[in-house]
């Protein structure tokens, strides 16, 4: 289920509590997009959540609006490259690292803030050694996986209640959650599902 290689060396979002409180970050990737992430803004701000979304820097251009409202509404952003192509930023550490920079760069032309916390995409298990690490955070730049997810960046067109029943089986084993969704134009199930995992997790107990 997790794409975390090892959460000893990759950041998952704070995700050990001192306090034992039950925690779950949703993460949407794969956005800006008008409609969908626009859908979810709306349902995270009826249910008072905020959560963080992993951009693309190409498509950015011409969704500068849907950007700002991401921050404006107080959501965390990170960087999930500038193409998403995975042959390309896979190629070399150099070519991967350019990419998160030329999205942090094009994210703050926006917004005004150059984001540091990255997702690889794919996840980063078999892309990530302890020298590319290294090398990421000597760019101050911290590497997010999940320990949950949907079916959804796989199988976009699921049916709601499957992407609910993934994003919430197994959850009593986990204190902390990050939750793996997307929030691209083909995600419109997740869209559905989204209300009903939220209320899951609020009865369960979870911030």
């Amino acid at each position: 289920m997790t794409n975390c290689w090892d959460f000893k060396q990759v950041e998952p979002m704070a995700v050990y509590s001192s306090n034992n409180k039950k925690v779950i970050y949703l993460t949407f990737d794969d956005g800006p997009c008008e409609d969908v992430t626009n859908r979810i803004l709306d349902i995270l701000k009826e249910n008072d959540i905020k959560a963080t979304f992993f951009l693309i820097g190409n498509q950015i251009d011409g969704l500068e609006d849907t950007v700002k409202r991401i921050f404006t509404d107080g959501h965390s952003i990170g960087l999930h490259t500038y193409t998403h192509k995975f042959k390309r930023i896979y190629s070399n550490r150099n070519t991967f690292i350019n990419e998160m920079i030329q999205s942090s760069d094009k994210i703050n032309e926006v917004v005004g803030i150059s984001p540091d916390i990255i997702r690889f995409p794919g996840g980063s298990r078999g892309h990530l050694s302890e020298s590319f690490l290294d090398k990421l955070h000597g760019y101050n730049f911290k590497i997010y996986d999940w320990n949950m997810e949907t079916v959804d960046g796989l199988n976009p067109k699921a049916s709601p209640y499957k992407l609910y029943r993934q994003a919430t089986k197994d959850s009593e084993e986990l204190h902390t959650i990050i939750l793996l969704l997307h929030c691209d134009y083909v995600h419109k199930n997740t869209c559905k599902a989204l209300p009903e995992i939220i209320k899951y997790y609020k009865n369960k107990g979870y911030e």
